[in-house]
């Protein structure tokens, strides 16, 4: 009885998860499409939104804390509920990125962009894609798809220095631009953060999976963490 009301409750705790990671991921894609349209009221809105993904974060953390203590779980089982600590974590942190972007786009305001947004947009779309995937690895237990979902962060380093090189170069040549420029690069560098924290995730997934605990290939310097 006791270890059937343990399994439901994980059941549970991993969908709050996924519903938690879905938001999150909604959050991102909606503070870039603001940001590149120029639709402060969206901006406003994954703002205010932030809130309700901590308050989530926290609500599930809550919840396995109780459980570790009323249902004494086995070895795998903790790190089962340890894998769903850390995910949150990372989870939050990456809804305070989508927060990050929706001031950027505030901040520029009604200001024309001084370059079409093309990269940042793809930084986001792949970002999330990683994030959905291992989402979904964690569900399933599956530590190669982790793995390999980890490989592809140099993707969107590729696209945060090419956003680089690119703004760069219109400062170089209108350095009044500085500004704006200055701020979307800070857009892209949210975006490149955001796919670590998936790698990040991936290793807790593998963690969970394997016990294996340790850096992926790719893992971040989390020194800015």
């Amino acid at each position: 009885m006791l270890r059937r009301r343990f399994e439901g409750e994980l059941k549970r705790l991993q969908d709050e998860v996924l519903g938690l990671g879905y938001a999150v991921q909604r959050a991102i894609t909606e503070a870039v499409d603001g940001l590149k349209v120029r639709n402060l009221d969206v901006s406003q809105q994954i703002i205010a939104g932030d809130s309700e993904i901590n308050r989530k974060r926290f609500q599930i953390e809550a919840d396995v804390l109780v459980l570790i203590a009323t249902q004494q779980p086995m070895a795998r089982d903790l790190r089962a509920l340890a894998a769903i600590l850390d995910i949150i974590r990372e989870l939050e942190r990456t809804g305070d990125y989508a927060k990050g972007i929706a001031k950027i786009s505030l901040n520029i305001g009604e200001e024309e962009l001084i370059k079409p947004l093309l990269d940042i947009p793809r930084m986001s779309e792949k970002a999330m894609d990683m994030l959905g995937r291992a989402l979904r690895a964690y569900i399933d237990n599956d530590d190669r798809s982790a793995r390999e979902i980890a490989l592809e962060d140099d993707e969107v380093d590729g696209l945060y220095n090419q956003v680089r090189h690119e703004l760069v170069t219109l400062i170089l040549a209108d350095p009044s631009r500085v500004e704006q420029a200055n701020m979307l690069l800070w857009a892209a560098h949210n975006l490149e953060r955001a796919a670590d924290r998936v790698t990040n995730i991936c290793e807790r997934v593998v963690f969970s999976a394997t016990g294996e605990l340790g850096e992926l290939p790719n893992s971040p310097d989390q020194s800015d963490a």
